[in-house]
């Protein structure tokens, strides 16, 4: 799999949890992922926290989004915003598998909304939905 984790850490146990969250890509910026800790979107080994916290290797960070409750397990500290080919290295995905199904269908159900004003379906689109609301009652 590569250089062990350890051997990327910056040499400090800890890092604020806005900064870790920005550091491994789960938020865009560093002030988004403030403003889903202060919306209490953001857990820390089960306790909601505040952006100034800070986390270490072990803890499990729990964020919950668009309905879906994530876990992440941390495995190292970075020493600063990855590239997206390292995060494996960092952080493990520990969600559930209900929610990570429950995302899936999420996802399906934005994909099949229709936009207001593109008329009525179309006969193929008519099965699609008649063949997913079938699956819904199974």
């Amino acid at each position: 799999m590569g250089i062990h984790p350890s051997l990327y850490s910056n040499g400090s146990s800890t890092l604020r949890i806005d900064k870790f969250l920005w550091c491994v890509r789960l938020a865009k910026t560093r002030s988004l992922a403030a403003e889903w800790i202060k919306k209490e979107a953001v857990s820390v080994n089960g306790e909601i926290c505040k952006p100034s916290r800070a986390v270490k290797i072990g803890d499990l960070i729990g964020l919950r989004k668009t309905g879906v409750e994530n876990s992440y397990r941390i495995l190292a500290i970075p020493p600063s915003r990855l590239s997206a080919s390292l995060v494996e290295n960092y952080l493990l995905n520990e969600t559930r598998p209900e929610e990570v199904e429950k995302a899936e269908f999420l996802q399906l159900m934005r994909s099949i909304q229709r936009q207001r004003g593109t008329g009525r379906p179309t006969k193929k689109e008519r099965r699609d939905i008649d063949r997913l609301q079938q699956g819904e009652e199974d």
